[in-house]
């Protein structure tokens, strides 16, 4: 079964892991709302969304998931203040969605014009085998 996971940009630039496709990576899942993307990745791509990695704050309740990485692909759209907002509050504006797939995840992107990067979607399957160094590490 495959699974659509969102790696917001600022979690793995803070103290996440780089990862690419083929990697066994160990990650704390919580379920979304798919509305919470839709701005961002539009209405479809966001209702495909099954999980996003979290390591600040509510991860200590879910234990660790090994996934192997399927794909990657860098989100980008553009931001700004709604029409109307009086507080200077940048959103995602829907439908400018670029989807860059990509070949490794640092957490930063190659800057693309009138858009800004906001994360990644990340295609993986539960992983059925573990790295054998997993156990020393403690995960």
């Amino acid at each position: 079964m495959t699974l659509t996971i969102w790696v917001d940009d600022w979690q793995i630039q803070c103290c996440g892991e780089s990862f690419t496709p083929g990697d066994v990576v160990s990650w704390r899942l919580l379920e979304v709302d798919s509305e919470d993307y839709a701005d961002v990745v539009g209405t479809d791509r966001a209702a495909e969304i099954d999980f996003r990695e979290e390591h600040h704050g509510q991860e200590e309740e879910h234990a660790p998931t090994w996934l192997k990485v399927l794909t990657v692909a860098e989100v980008h759209c553009r931001y700004e203040v709604p029409p109307g907002s009086t507080a200077n509050v940048h959103q995602p504006v829907p439908g400018t969605t670029v989807l860059v797939p990509v070949e490794e995840a640092d957490g930063w992107a190659e800057a693309r014009p009138d858009v800004r990067f906001a994360g990644y979607l990340v295609t993986a399957r539960r992983a059925t085998d573990v790295p054998e160094d997993a156990a020393t590490r403690g995960e």
